[in-house]
Protein backbone atom coordinates (compact mmCIF):
# COMPACT_ATOMS: atom_id res chain seq x y z
CA UNK A 1 0.00 0.00 0.00
CA UNK A 2 2.75 2.42 0.97
CA UNK A 3 4.66 1.81 -2.27
CA UNK A 4 1.52 2.37 -4.29
CA UNK A 5 0.60 5.59 -2.52
CA UNK A 6 4.09 7.05 -2.42
CA UNK A 7 5.42 5.70 -5.75
CA UNK A 8 7.93 3.52 -3.98
CA UNK A 9 9.19 6.27 -1.68
CA UNK A 10 8.13 5.55 1.91
CA UNK A 11 8.61 8.61 4.16
CA UNK A 12 10.40 7.85 7.45
CA UNK A 13 7.45 9.03 9.57
CA UNK A 14 5.04 6.86 7.58
CA UNK A 15 7.34 3.89 7.95
CA UNK A 16 7.46 4.35 11.73
CA UNK A 17 3.67 4.56 11.92
CA UNK A 18 3.32 1.48 9.71
CA UNK A 19 5.53 -0.53 12.05
CA UNK A 20 3.50 0.75 14.99
CA UNK A 21 0.22 -0.28 13.33
CA UNK A 22 1.59 -3.71 12.44
CA UNK A 23 2.79 -4.20 15.99
CA UNK A 24 -0.36 -2.96 17.71
CA UNK A 25 -3.21 -3.78 15.34
CA UNK A 26 -1.92 -6.55 13.11
CA UNK A 27 -0.71 -8.46 16.15
CA UNK A 28 -1.98 -7.21 19.52
CA UNK A 29 -3.01 -3.70 20.45
CA UNK A 30 -1.23 -2.38 23.54
CA UNK A 31 -3.75 -0.13 25.29
CA UNK A 32 -1.40 1.37 27.87
CA UNK A 33 -1.10 4.66 25.98
CA UNK A 34 -4.89 4.94 25.78
CA UNK A 35 -4.81 7.49 28.58
CA UNK A 36 -5.36 11.19 28.96
CA UNK A 37 -2.05 13.02 28.62
CA UNK A 38 -2.54 14.63 32.01
CA UNK A 39 -2.25 11.21 33.61
CA UNK A 40 1.34 11.15 32.39
CA UNK A 41 2.17 14.74 33.30
CA UNK A 42 0.67 14.22 36.76
CA UNK A 43 2.55 10.92 37.02
CA UNK A 44 5.81 12.71 36.31
CA UNK A 45 4.84 15.35 38.87
CA UNK A 46 4.02 12.72 41.47
CA UNK A 47 7.39 11.08 40.77
CA UNK A 48 9.39 14.29 41.14
CA UNK A 49 7.51 15.32 44.30
CA UNK A 50 8.05 12.06 46.16
CA UNK A 51 4.52 10.72 45.64
CA UNK A 52 5.57 7.65 43.64
CA UNK A 53 4.77 5.27 46.49
CA UNK A 54 1.93 7.28 48.07
CA UNK A 55 -1.16 5.05 48.33
CA UNK A 56 -4.35 6.59 46.98
CA UNK A 57 -8.00 5.48 46.79
CA UNK A 58 -10.17 6.27 43.78
CA UNK A 59 -13.86 5.55 43.22
CA UNK A 60 -15.66 5.00 39.92
CA UNK A 61 -19.31 6.02 40.22
CA UNK A 62 -22.05 7.74 38.22
CA UNK A 63 -24.41 10.50 39.23
CA UNK A 64 -27.54 9.84 37.17
CA UNK A 65 -29.14 6.87 35.42
CA UNK A 66 -29.42 7.30 31.62
CA UNK A 67 -32.92 7.87 30.21
CA UNK A 68 -34.07 8.92 33.71
CA UNK A 69 -34.30 5.24 34.56
CA UNK A 70 -34.45 3.69 38.01
CA UNK A 71 -31.18 1.74 37.82
CA UNK A 72 -28.22 0.89 35.59
CA UNK A 73 -26.41 -2.36 34.78
CA UNK A 74 -22.69 -2.58 35.54
CA UNK A 75 -20.53 -3.98 32.74
CA UNK A 76 -17.01 -3.76 31.33
CA UNK A 77 -15.05 -5.45 34.11
CA UNK A 78 -13.69 -8.22 31.85
CA UNK A 79 -12.08 -5.66 29.54
CA UNK A 80 -10.63 -3.77 32.53
CA UNK A 81 -9.02 -7.00 33.72
CA UNK A 82 -7.54 -7.68 30.28
CA UNK A 83 -6.16 -4.15 30.23
CA UNK A 84 -4.52 -4.47 33.65
CA UNK A 85 -3.05 -7.87 32.74
CA UNK A 86 -1.26 -6.36 29.73
CA UNK A 87 -0.36 -2.98 31.22
CA UNK A 88 3.16 -2.09 30.07
CA UNK A 89 5.07 0.55 28.11
CA UNK A 90 6.93 -0.54 25.00
CA UNK A 91 10.29 0.91 23.95
CA UNK A 92 8.41 2.79 21.22
CA UNK A 93 6.11 4.31 23.87
CA UNK A 94 9.09 5.47 25.93
CA UNK A 95 10.76 6.93 22.86
CA UNK A 96 7.61 8.88 22.03
CA UNK A 97 7.36 10.26 25.57
CA UNK A 98 11.05 11.17 25.61
CA UNK A 99 10.50 13.09 22.40
CA UNK A 100 7.93 15.32 24.10
CA UNK A 101 10.68 16.78 26.32
CA UNK A 102 8.34 16.93 29.32
CA UNK A 103 9.40 13.97 31.43
CA UNK A 104 12.50 13.33 33.50
CA UNK A 105 14.64 10.32 32.61
CA UNK A 106 14.04 8.72 36.01
CA UNK A 107 10.28 8.77 35.38
CA UNK A 108 10.73 7.29 31.91
CA UNK A 109 12.86 4.52 33.41
CA UNK A 110 10.10 3.90 35.95
CA UNK A 111 7.57 3.59 33.12
CA UNK A 112 9.82 1.24 31.17
CA UNK A 113 9.59 -1.20 34.11
CA UNK A 114 5.99 -0.38 34.95
CA UNK A 115 3.47 -2.89 36.25
CA UNK A 116 0.30 -2.54 38.30
CA UNK A 117 0.84 -3.43 41.98
CA UNK A 118 -2.36 -2.16 43.58
CA UNK A 119 -5.76 -3.45 44.68
CA UNK A 120 -9.00 -3.23 42.72
CA UNK A 121 -12.51 -3.97 43.96
CA UNK A 122 -15.57 -3.97 41.70
CA UNK A 123 -19.20 -5.01 41.50
CA UNK A 124 -19.59 -8.10 39.28
CA UNK A 125 -20.77 -7.48 35.74
CA UNK A 126 -24.54 -7.67 35.36
CA UNK A 127 -25.23 -6.13 38.78
CA UNK A 128 -28.01 -3.50 38.92
CA UNK A 129 -26.38 -0.36 40.31
CA UNK A 130 -27.46 3.08 41.45
CA UNK A 131 -26.07 6.63 41.43
CA UNK A 132 -23.20 7.64 43.71
CA UNK A 133 -22.26 4.13 44.84
CA UNK A 134 -18.79 2.88 43.82
CA UNK A 135 -18.74 0.45 40.89
CA UNK A 136 -14.94 0.16 41.02
CA UNK A 137 -12.55 1.07 43.84
CA UNK A 138 -8.84 1.39 43.09
CA UNK A 139 -6.26 1.35 45.89
CA UNK A 140 -2.80 1.83 44.43
CA UNK A 141 0.28 4.07 44.39
CA UNK A 142 -0.64 7.49 43.01
CA UNK A 143 0.98 7.07 39.58
CA UNK A 144 -0.57 3.65 39.01
CA UNK A 145 -4.04 4.70 40.13
CA UNK A 146 -3.95 7.84 38.00
CA UNK A 147 -2.65 6.08 34.90
CA UNK A 148 -5.57 3.64 34.63
CA UNK A 149 -8.25 6.35 34.96
CA UNK A 150 -9.13 6.80 31.29
CA UNK A 151 -9.37 3.16 30.30
CA UNK A 152 -11.28 2.25 33.46
CA UNK A 153 -13.86 4.92 32.76
CA UNK A 154 -13.96 4.13 29.04
CA UNK A 155 -14.77 0.46 29.46
CA UNK A 156 -17.14 0.81 32.43
CA UNK A 157 -18.97 3.81 30.98
CA UNK A 158 -19.46 2.34 27.52
CA UNK A 159 -20.53 -1.17 28.41
CA UNK A 160 -22.65 -0.06 31.37
CA UNK A 161 -24.43 2.39 29.06
CA UNK A 162 -25.23 -0.25 26.44
CA UNK A 163 -26.15 -2.88 29.03
CA UNK A 164 -28.51 -0.45 30.72
CA UNK A 165 -30.22 0.40 27.43
CA UNK A 166 -30.40 -3.24 26.35
CA UNK A 167 -32.01 -4.22 29.64
CA UNK A 168 -34.68 -1.55 29.19
CA UNK A 169 -35.40 -2.80 25.67
CA UNK A 170 -35.56 -6.46 26.62
CA UNK A 171 -37.88 -5.68 29.52
CA UNK A 172 -40.15 -3.76 27.15
CA UNK A 173 -40.34 -6.90 24.97
CA UNK A 174 -42.00 -8.84 27.82
CA UNK A 175 -40.13 -12.07 27.32
CA UNK A 176 -39.98 -11.91 23.54
CA UNK A 177 -36.63 -12.36 21.84
CA UNK A 178 -34.52 -9.24 21.25
CA UNK A 179 -31.48 -9.33 18.97
CA UNK A 180 -28.81 -6.63 18.80
CA UNK A 181 -28.63 -5.39 15.19
CA UNK A 182 -26.50 -2.25 15.56
CA UNK A 183 -22.97 -3.03 14.34
CA UNK A 184 -23.06 -0.72 11.32
CA UNK A 185 -24.37 2.19 13.39
CA UNK A 186 -21.95 1.87 16.31
CA UNK A 187 -19.29 4.51 16.92
CA UNK A 188 -16.38 2.36 15.83
CA UNK A 189 -15.56 -1.32 15.49
CA UNK A 190 -14.74 -1.76 19.18
CA UNK A 191 -18.09 -0.20 20.15
CA UNK A 192 -19.83 -2.68 17.85
CA UNK A 193 -18.02 -5.68 19.31
CA UNK A 194 -18.18 -4.75 22.98
CA UNK A 195 -21.65 -3.24 22.61
CA UNK A 196 -22.89 -6.62 21.43
CA UNK A 197 -21.29 -8.19 24.51
CA UNK A 198 -22.90 -5.71 26.90
CA UNK A 199 -26.29 -6.11 25.22
CA UNK A 200 -26.11 -9.89 25.56
CA UNK A 201 -25.21 -9.69 29.23
CA UNK A 202 -28.21 -7.46 29.86
CA UNK A 203 -30.79 -9.65 28.16
CA UNK A 204 -30.48 -9.72 24.38
CA UNK A 205 -30.59 -13.20 22.86
CA UNK A 206 -27.82 -12.57 20.35
CA UNK A 207 -26.27 -10.21 17.85
CA UNK A 208 -25.75 -9.65 14.14
CA UNK A 209 -22.04 -9.01 14.83
CA UNK A 210 -20.11 -12.12 13.79
CA UNK A 211 -16.81 -11.22 15.44
CA UNK A 212 -18.54 -10.86 18.82
CA UNK A 213 -19.60 -14.48 18.49
CA UNK A 214 -16.15 -15.68 17.43
CA UNK A 215 -14.23 -13.73 20.07
CA UNK A 216 -16.64 -13.38 22.99
CA UNK A 217 -19.27 -16.08 22.63
CA UNK A 218 -22.21 -13.79 21.88
CA UNK A 219 -24.46 -15.89 19.59
CA UNK A 220 -24.56 -14.39 16.09
CA UNK A 221 -27.34 -14.94 13.60
CA UNK A 222 -28.71 -13.42 10.41
CA UNK A 223 -30.71 -14.15 7.32
CA UNK A 224 -31.04 -11.76 4.40
CA UNK A 225 -31.10 -8.08 3.45
CA UNK A 226 -33.26 -6.28 0.90
CA UNK A 227 -30.34 -6.56 -1.52
CA UNK A 228 -30.83 -10.35 -1.65
CA UNK A 229 -34.42 -9.91 -2.78
CA UNK A 230 -33.50 -7.17 -5.25
CA UNK A 231 -30.70 -9.25 -6.77
CA UNK A 232 -33.19 -11.72 -8.24
CA UNK A 233 -35.66 -11.03 -11.04
CA UNK A 234 -38.61 -11.61 -8.73
CA UNK A 235 -39.26 -11.73 -5.01
CA UNK A 236 -40.55 -15.29 -5.36
CA UNK A 237 -37.29 -16.44 -6.96
CA UNK A 238 -35.31 -14.78 -4.17
CA UNK A 239 -37.37 -16.49 -1.47
CA UNK A 240 -37.23 -19.85 -3.29
CA UNK A 241 -33.44 -19.71 -3.64
CA UNK A 242 -32.98 -18.86 0.02
CA UNK A 243 -35.36 -21.59 1.14
CA UNK A 244 -33.53 -24.17 -0.94
CA UNK A 245 -30.22 -23.09 0.60
CA UNK A 246 -31.45 -22.97 4.21
CA UNK A 247 -34.54 -25.17 4.43
CA UNK A 248 -34.06 -25.90 8.13
CA UNK A 249 -33.66 -22.23 9.16
CA UNK A 250 -35.72 -20.17 6.77
CA UNK A 251 -36.54 -16.57 7.70
CA UNK A 252 -37.78 -14.34 4.87
CA UNK A 253 -37.71 -10.55 4.70
CA UNK A 254 -41.14 -9.68 3.32
CA UNK A 255 -41.22 -5.87 2.99
CA UNK A 256 -38.94 -5.18 0.01
CA UNK A 257 -41.90 -4.41 -2.26
CA UNK A 258 -45.33 -4.89 -0.68
CA UNK A 259 -45.80 -6.82 2.56
CA UNK A 260 -49.40 -7.95 2.21
CA UNK A 261 -49.79 -8.18 -1.57
CA UNK A 262 -46.39 -9.65 -2.39
CA UNK A 263 -44.11 -10.47 0.54
CA UNK A 264 -46.30 -12.64 2.73
CA UNK A 265 -48.07 -14.42 -0.19
CA UNK A 266 -44.71 -15.27 -1.77
CA UNK A 267 -43.37 -16.47 1.56
CA UNK A 268 -46.37 -18.76 2.04
CA UNK A 269 -45.97 -20.11 -1.49
CA UNK A 270 -42.30 -20.93 -0.91
CA UNK A 271 -43.05 -22.50 2.47
CA UNK A 272 -45.52 -24.85 0.76
CA UNK A 273 -43.42 -25.57 -2.34
CA UNK A 274 -39.93 -25.87 -0.81
CA UNK A 275 -39.77 -26.06 2.99
CA UNK A 276 -42.62 -28.42 3.80
CA UNK A 277 -41.83 -30.97 1.02
CA UNK A 278 -38.29 -31.22 2.40
CA UNK A 279 -39.70 -32.18 5.79
CA UNK A 280 -38.94 -28.91 7.57
CA UNK A 281 -40.99 -26.10 9.04
CA UNK A 282 -40.33 -22.44 8.17
CA UNK A 283 -39.02 -20.36 11.04
CA UNK A 284 -40.16 -16.75 10.56
CA UNK A 285 -40.78 -13.69 8.45
CA UNK A 286 -39.35 -10.24 9.15
CA UNK A 287 -40.97 -6.81 8.84
CA UNK A 288 -38.56 -3.90 8.48
CA UNK A 289 -40.80 -0.95 7.59
CA UNK A 290 -44.31 0.38 7.62
CA UNK A 291 -46.96 0.23 10.33
CA UNK A 292 -45.58 -2.73 12.24
CA UNK A 293 -48.66 -3.20 14.43
CA UNK A 294 -51.09 -3.24 11.49
CA UNK A 295 -48.88 -5.32 9.20
CA UNK A 296 -48.09 -7.89 11.87
CA UNK A 297 -51.78 -8.45 12.59
CA UNK A 298 -52.60 -8.91 8.91
CA UNK A 299 -49.56 -11.12 8.32
CA UNK A 300 -50.41 -13.24 11.36
CA UNK A 301 -53.90 -13.86 10.01
CA UNK A 302 -52.57 -14.80 6.56
CA UNK A 303 -50.00 -17.19 8.01
CA UNK A 304 -52.51 -18.82 10.35
CA UNK A 305 -55.03 -19.34 7.57
CA UNK A 306 -52.31 -20.94 5.42
CA UNK A 307 -51.46 -23.42 8.18
CA UNK A 308 -48.34 -21.68 9.45
CA UNK A 309 -49.41 -20.61 12.92
CA UNK A 310 -46.00 -21.74 14.18
CA UNK A 311 -44.13 -19.26 11.95
CA UNK A 312 -42.86 -16.30 14.01
CA UNK A 313 -43.02 -12.65 13.00
CA UNK A 314 -39.97 -10.51 13.66
CA UNK A 315 -39.81 -6.72 13.53
CA UNK A 316 -36.93 -4.31 13.02
CA UNK A 317 -36.67 -0.63 11.94
CA UNK A 318 -35.33 1.93 14.43
CA UNK A 319 -36.98 0.32 17.45
CA UNK A 320 -36.45 1.26 21.09
CA UNK A 321 -38.11 0.38 24.39
CA UNK A 322 -40.92 2.92 23.95
CA UNK A 323 -41.83 1.82 20.42
CA UNK A 324 -41.74 -1.84 21.45
CA UNK A 325 -43.92 -1.10 24.47
CA UNK A 326 -46.43 0.77 22.32
CA UNK A 327 -46.51 -1.96 19.68
CA UNK A 328 -47.38 -4.55 22.29
CA UNK A 329 -50.00 -2.26 23.84
CA UNK A 330 -51.54 -2.16 20.36
CA UNK A 331 -51.61 -5.98 20.37
CA UNK A 332 -49.05 -6.24 17.57
CA UNK A 333 -48.51 -9.88 16.63
CA UNK A 334 -44.75 -9.79 17.00
CA UNK A 335 -42.60 -12.53 18.45
CA UNK A 336 -39.14 -10.98 18.30
CA UNK A 337 -37.34 -7.71 17.66
CA UNK A 338 -34.10 -6.69 15.99
CA UNK A 339 -32.89 -3.44 17.56
CA UNK A 340 -30.02 -1.47 16.04
CA UNK A 341 -28.97 2.15 16.35
CA UNK A 342 -31.11 3.04 19.37
CA UNK A 343 -29.50 0.21 21.34
CA UNK A 344 -25.87 0.18 20.22
CA UNK A 345 -25.54 3.96 20.68
CA UNK A 346 -28.10 4.40 23.47
CA UNK A 347 -29.36 7.10 21.14
CA UNK A 348 -31.70 8.87 23.56
CA UNK A 349 -28.86 9.47 26.01
CA UNK A 350 -25.51 8.32 24.65
CA UNK A 351 -23.33 9.15 27.69
CA UNK A 352 -23.18 7.15 30.92
CA UNK A 353 -21.37 9.82 32.91
CA UNK A 354 -19.23 7.72 35.23
CA UNK A 355 -16.41 9.60 36.97
CA UNK A 356 -13.13 8.66 38.67
CA UNK A 357 -12.60 10.61 41.88
CA UNK A 358 -10.01 10.57 44.64
CA UNK A 359 -11.62 9.44 47.90
CA UNK A 360 -8.65 9.05 50.25
CA UNK A 361 -4.88 8.86 50.64
CA UNK A 362 -2.91 6.64 52.96
CA UNK A 363 -0.10 7.70 55.30
CA UNK A 364 3.05 5.56 55.65
CA UNK A 365 1.72 4.24 58.97
CA UNK A 366 -1.44 2.94 57.26
CA UNK A 367 -3.76 5.72 58.43
CA UNK A 368 -6.38 6.51 55.79
CA UNK A 369 -7.04 10.21 55.28
CA UNK A 370 -10.43 10.91 53.63
CA UNK A 371 -10.59 13.38 50.75
CA UNK A 372 -13.63 15.20 49.38
CA UNK A 373 -14.43 17.23 46.29
CA UNK A 374 -16.75 20.17 46.93
CA UNK A 375 -18.81 21.92 44.29
CA UNK A 376 -21.43 24.62 43.99
CA UNK A 377 -23.40 21.87 42.30
CA UNK A 378 -24.48 19.75 45.27
CA UNK A 379 -24.75 16.66 43.09
CA UNK A 380 -21.01 16.82 42.38
CA UNK A 381 -19.93 16.66 46.03
CA UNK A 382 -18.19 13.32 46.49
CA UNK A 383 -18.41 10.73 49.25
CA UNK A 384 -15.00 10.49 50.94
CA UNK A 385 -12.96 7.59 52.34
CA UNK A 386 -12.26 3.95 51.50
CA UNK A 387 -15.72 2.41 51.27
CA UNK A 388 -17.73 -0.72 50.66
CA UNK A 389 -21.33 -1.20 49.59
CA UNK A 390 -24.00 -3.52 50.99
CA UNK A 391 -27.27 -4.51 49.36
CA UNK A 392 -30.12 -5.47 51.66
CA UNK A 393 -32.52 -8.23 50.54
CA UNK A 394 -35.82 -8.99 52.26
CA UNK A 395 -35.79 -12.47 53.81
CA UNK A 396 -39.51 -12.78 53.11
CA UNK A 397 -39.59 -11.78 49.44
CA UNK A 398 -35.95 -11.94 48.31
CA UNK A 399 -36.37 -8.45 46.87
CA UNK A 400 -33.70 -5.73 47.10
CA UNK A 401 -34.75 -3.12 49.64
CA UNK A 402 -31.85 -0.64 49.73
CA UNK A 403 -28.11 -0.15 49.30
CA UNK A 404 -25.82 1.04 52.06
CA UNK A 405 -22.44 2.74 51.59
CA UNK A 406 -20.18 2.53 54.61
CA UNK A 407 -16.53 2.64 55.66
CA UNK A 408 -14.35 -0.26 54.57
CA UNK A 409 -14.04 -1.60 58.12
CA UNK A 410 -17.72 -1.36 59.05
CA UNK A 411 -19.85 -4.46 59.25
CA UNK A 412 -23.63 -4.65 59.10
CA UNK A 413 -25.41 -6.90 61.60
CA UNK A 414 -28.41 -8.08 59.61
CA UNK A 415 -29.91 -9.74 62.67
CA UNK A 416 -30.77 -6.32 64.08
CA UNK A 417 -33.14 -3.59 62.79
CA UNK A 418 -31.40 -0.85 60.82
CA UNK A 419 -32.73 2.64 60.16
CA UNK A 420 -31.88 4.05 56.76
CA UNK A 421 -32.78 7.31 55.07
CA UNK A 422 -32.61 8.99 51.70
CA UNK A 423 -29.31 10.95 51.77
CA UNK A 424 -30.84 13.71 49.63
CA UNK A 425 -33.99 13.93 51.77
CA UNK A 426 -32.87 12.83 55.21
CA UNK A 427 -36.36 13.20 56.71
CA UNK A 428 -37.42 10.17 54.64
CA UNK A 429 -36.56 7.28 56.95
CA UNK A 430 -37.21 3.56 56.93
CA UNK A 431 -36.45 0.83 59.47
CA UNK A 432 -35.34 -2.43 57.89
CA UNK A 433 -35.97 -5.73 59.64
CA UNK A 434 -35.72 -9.30 58.46
CA UNK A 435 -33.10 -8.62 55.80
CA UNK A 436 -29.93 -10.21 54.50
CA UNK A 437 -26.90 -7.99 53.85
CA UNK A 438 -24.58 -8.80 50.94
CA UNK A 439 -21.44 -6.91 49.97
CA UNK A 440 -21.46 -5.77 46.34
CA UNK A 441 -17.78 -4.95 45.82
CA UNK A 442 -15.57 -8.01 45.45
CA UNK A 443 -11.74 -8.20 45.25
CA UNK A 444 -10.42 -8.25 41.70
CA UNK A 445 -6.71 -7.52 42.27
CA UNK A 446 -4.67 -7.80 45.46
CA UNK A 447 -1.14 -6.39 45.37
CA UNK A 448 -1.21 -6.49 41.59
CA UNK A 449 -2.28 -10.14 41.40
CA UNK A 450 -5.58 -11.14 39.81
CA UNK A 451 -7.62 -12.92 42.50
CA UNK A 452 -11.03 -12.82 40.84
CA UNK A 453 -12.44 -15.94 39.21
CA UNK A 454 -13.70 -14.54 35.92
CA UNK A 455 -17.17 -15.88 35.04
CA UNK A 456 -18.11 -16.83 31.49
CA UNK A 457 -20.52 -14.69 29.54
CA UNK A 458 -23.42 -17.11 30.03
CA UNK A 459 -22.89 -17.02 33.79
CA UNK A 460 -22.82 -13.22 33.75
CA UNK A 461 -26.02 -13.09 31.69
CA UNK A 462 -27.81 -15.46 34.08
CA UNK A 463 -26.62 -13.49 37.10
CA UNK A 464 -27.84 -10.22 35.56
CA UNK A 465 -31.34 -11.62 34.93
CA UNK A 466 -31.52 -12.98 38.48
CA UNK A 467 -30.45 -9.68 40.03
CA UNK A 468 -32.83 -7.56 37.94
CA UNK A 469 -35.62 -9.85 39.13
CA UNK A 470 -34.86 -8.80 42.72
CA UNK A 471 -35.87 -5.21 41.92
CA UNK A 472 -39.43 -4.10 42.53
CA UNK A 473 -41.50 -3.21 39.46
CA UNK A 474 -41.71 0.37 40.76
CA UNK A 475 -37.93 0.68 40.42
CA UNK A 476 -38.08 -0.77 36.90
CA UNK A 477 -40.62 1.71 35.52
CA UNK A 478 -39.41 3.60 32.46
CA UNK A 479 -41.13 6.82 33.55
CA UNK A 480 -40.84 8.29 37.05
CA UNK A 481 -39.33 5.18 38.64
CA UNK A 482 -39.31 4.77 42.40
CA UNK A 483 -36.27 6.34 44.06
CA UNK A 484 -34.33 3.34 45.38
CA UNK A 485 -32.63 4.14 48.67
CA UNK A 486 -28.83 4.36 48.64
CA UNK A 487 -27.91 5.47 52.16
CA UNK A 488 -24.66 6.39 53.88
CA UNK A 489 -23.73 4.84 57.20
CA UNK A 490 -23.78 7.23 60.13
CA UNK A 491 -19.97 7.10 60.42
CA UNK A 492 -19.52 7.94 56.73
CA UNK A 493 -22.17 10.65 56.88
CA UNK A 494 -20.44 12.24 59.89
CA UNK A 495 -17.03 12.19 58.19
CA UNK A 496 -18.50 13.80 55.06
CA UNK A 497 -20.27 16.46 57.12
CA UNK A 498 -17.11 17.16 59.13
CA UNK A 499 -15.05 17.63 55.96
CA UNK A 500 -17.66 19.93 54.45
CA UNK A 501 -17.79 22.05 57.60
CA UNK A 502 -14.00 22.14 57.84
CA UNK A 503 -13.63 23.34 54.26
CA UNK A 504 -16.37 25.93 54.64
CA UNK A 505 -14.79 27.32 57.82
CA UNK A 506 -11.43 27.59 56.08
CA UNK A 507 -12.95 29.49 53.16
CA UNK A 508 -14.81 31.86 55.50
CA UNK A 509 -11.58 32.70 57.38
CA UNK A 510 -9.86 33.48 54.08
Amino acid sequence: VAKTVYNGQIPRKYNENLRYLRMNIGEKLNMTMLCDFYELTMGNGYFENGFKDKITYFDVFFRRVPDKGGFAIAAGLEQLIRYIEDLHFTPEDIAYLRGRNLFCEEFLEYLANFRFTGDIYAVPEGTPVFPKEPLVVVRAPAIEAQLIETFTLLTVNHQSLIATKANRITRAARGRTVLEFGSRRAQGYDAAMLGARAAYIAGCAGTACTISDRMMGVPASGTMAHSWVQAFDTEYEAFKAYAETYPDNCCLLVDTYNVLKSGVPNAIRVFNEVIVPKGFRPKSIRLDSGDLAYLSKKARKMLDEAGFSDVKIMASNSLDEYIIRDLLLQDAKLDSFGVGENLITSKNEPVFGGVYKLAAVEKPDGTIVPKIKISENVGKITNPHFKKVYRFYSKDTGMAEADYICLHDEDVDDTQPLEICDPDATWKKKVLTGFTARELLVPIYQKGKLVYKRPGIEEIKKYCAEQVDTLWDEVKRFDNPHNYYVDLSQKLYDIKTELLNEKNERYEKN
